[in-house]
């Protein structure tokens, strides 16, 4: 049966799992052992995250919480995802991992600070359940963006460079999720567009004041959830391969 809170839900999920599948892929790689841990336990977090959304999908679609998470994660085919594209790319260097990573958390807090007000209980407690981690994220990326931008002339080059390959795509914030302008009439979620206005604003001060310069907003990529990239199955193939090896299989 069609539920399209649990559509919303599932978005929401997407972006944690592609991106946290992405993040993990630094596990080895990271500049400093420190930072591999730390950026390891990023990609657990946002991976964790996803199965809290997928949970509480199941529960508003009468299925199986213990069960659902994974069938969504690993039986499904890149066109039945709905994360942002901006997730699937390649980490590109540090610059560009940690800025998306930053670009993302500082989004993902507007938009959990404002579910922390929706009608709908079981949403509004989780959101300020994941909010509370996802602070940590950002005050942990943010820290990396500054290091970055007002470091050495490579660092600050590298961090440019990055910023103006991922703010055309950051402009994909403002789409909005499947049924979320049903949901936002019932008050149970927030407008990406509404959102998107004084997180703009926020950012173009944060990144003038570290010396970065916001490339213009008409370069944006205009992308939805339901268009992905051939990122997203290469991705996808890697993540879902052991599963549909054995579906059956219980680790």
């Amino acid at each position: 049966m069609a539920n399209v809170l649990a559509d919303y839900l599932i978005a929401l999920a997407d972006d944690e799992l592609i991106l946290g599948h992405r993040v993990s892929e630094w596990c080895g790689h990271a500049p400093i052992l420190e930072e591999d841990i730390a950026f390891a336990n990023i990609a657990l977090d946002e991976i964790g995250h996803a199965r809290l959304w997928l949970e509480l999908a199941a529960k508003e679609l009468g299925e199986d919480p213990s069960t659902f998470p994974d069938k969504q994660a690993f039986f499904r085919s890149p066109a039945d995802y709905r994360n942002l594209p901006l997730a699937e790319l390649p980490n590109g260097d540090w610059a560009f991992s940690m800025l998306r990573q930053y670009l993302f958390d500082s989004f993902e807090l507007a938009r959990l600070e404002a579910l922390n007000q929706s009608t709908h209980t079981g949403l509004s407690e989780l959101a300020a359940k994941i909010r509370t981690e996802e602070l940590y994220h950002l005050r942990h990326t943010q820290a990396w963006v500054l290091r970055l931008a007002q470091g050495t002339e490579e660092s600050q080059q590298r961090s440019q460079k990055a910023l103006n390959a991922l703010w055309p795509h950051a402009q994909q914030f403002s789409s909005p999720l499947p049924a979320e302008e049903e949901l936002n009439n019932e008050k149970k979620v927030p407008s990406s567009s509404e959102l998107f206005s004084p997180w703009v604003s926020h950012q173009s001060d944060f990144f003038d004041e570290i010396g970065l310069a916001l490339p213009p907003q008409t370069n944006s990529i205009d992308a939805d959830r339901f268009t992905h990239t051939e990122h997203l199955t290469e991705l996808l193939s890697d993540m879902q391969e052991v599963a549909r090896l054995v579906p059956e299989g219980r680790w």
